[in-house]
């Protein structure tokens, strides 16, 4: 982090092959680590295209709406491509007892897989661009369509997600073998309907505590306060813990649909992924992974963020723990 601040981020090539190759030296199969063996530099020259590109983007934002607009579809044109190459050299410098990675993903693939991606942007900047001028009266016709986009963003996502993951895992390879994942975009729907209904249970529960909080503080303070009107110990205990009870809560009711929704979506793709001769399989369990999630938080805001490099590590060994492979033959 420092070299990469003190660098404007030039080093960061270099810190994430660092990173990768730790975590894949520490990573085992079948009692084998993997290994990592990216350059930096060439890693380097495709952050600076990317960059390079949203720069653009920026500066013409900043003078025309239509130049933005230009933009953002030669970046949406482009993004597939650099997906695609990004796939392949991270599987390429990964490998497993001396066998390298492989990504057989074509370039028409992941224009196939990523271009509906922007659908939810183009839909945002249409309805955007043809906003009545201001201090006149939006038509009808416009409210409707800036009630539609987030609904219609709300349904197609599980969709444009299950088309990301499929050209991802049916084209993983490691000698002769490549994978394929075996489900439909209904399983994402189910997940992701799921997910909502964590967060809304969360969001319920939170309302029921701060409601029943404020009668219980509310009720103390009173009996508490002072005869001349000023504020009593028992309003300040009242204020104080309401506060608290209003932060803890909120970030539960952020934190709580994430770690559901990893742990679900982990254990469809990995049990979902295989061929003939070897299958995964993932029981990543959500109540431990919300523990580990409120304790690396916890532990964040407790150490002013000291504990940084520690969470990452803590959250990587839960999650790979929790995959193992079942092969027809030894490994």
């Amino acid at each position: 982090l420092l070299l990469t601040s003190v660098t404007l981020g030039i080093s960061y090539p270099w810190a994430k092959v660092r990173r990768l190759r730790s975590f894949s030296g520490t990573t085992l199969v079948g009692e084998h680590p993997l290994d990592f063996h990216g350059d930096p530099k060439k890693m380097l020259r495709g952050y600076l295209l990317v960059g390079a590109m949203f720069v653009l983007y920026g500066l013409t934002s900043q003078f025309s709406p239509v130049a933005g607009m230009v933009a953002f579809l030669a970046i949406a044109a482009l993004w597939p491509a650099l997906f695609k190459a990004g796939m392949q050299f991270r599987m390429a410098n990964t490998s497993w007892r001396g066998l390298r990675f492989r990504f057989k993903g074509t370039v028409g693939g992941a224009y196939a897989a990523l271009l509906p991606l922007f659908v939810p942007a183009l839909l945002i900047v249409a309805v955007a661009l043809q906003a009545p001028p201001e201090g006149t009266k939006p038509p009808g016709w416009f409210i409707a369509c800036v009630l539609a986009v987030p609904l219609v963003v709300v349904l197609i996502v599980p969709w444009l997600l299950w088309r990301l993951k499929k050209y991802q895992h049916d084209h993983y390879a490691l000698a002769q073998w490549q994978t394929e994942l075996r489900t439909g975009p209904g399983s994402f729907y189910v997940v992701f309907l799921k997910t909502i209904g964590v967060s809304l249970l969360a969001m319920v529960v939170f309302a029921g505590v701060v409601f029943v909080g404020a009668m219980v503080f509310g009720t103390a303070a009173f009996l508490t306060g002072s005869a001349d009107g000023e504020a009593g110990v028992g309003t300040v205990i009242a204020i104080v813990a309401g506060v608290i009870v209003a932060v803890l809560g909120m970030l539960l009711v952020q934190m709580l649909p994430r770690p559901y929704a990893t742990s679900r979506i982990q254990n469809l793709l990995c049990t979902r992924t295989g061929n003939r001769s070897l299958r995964f399989r993932s029981e990543l369990k959500f109540l431990p992974l919300l523990g580990l999630t409120l304790k690396n938080w916890l532990l964040m805001v407790v150490t002013l963020g000291l504990y940084w490099p520690f969470a990452p590590v803590a959250l990587a060994r839960v999650r790979l723990q929790a995959v193992h492979l079942e092969t027809r033959s030894g490994p």
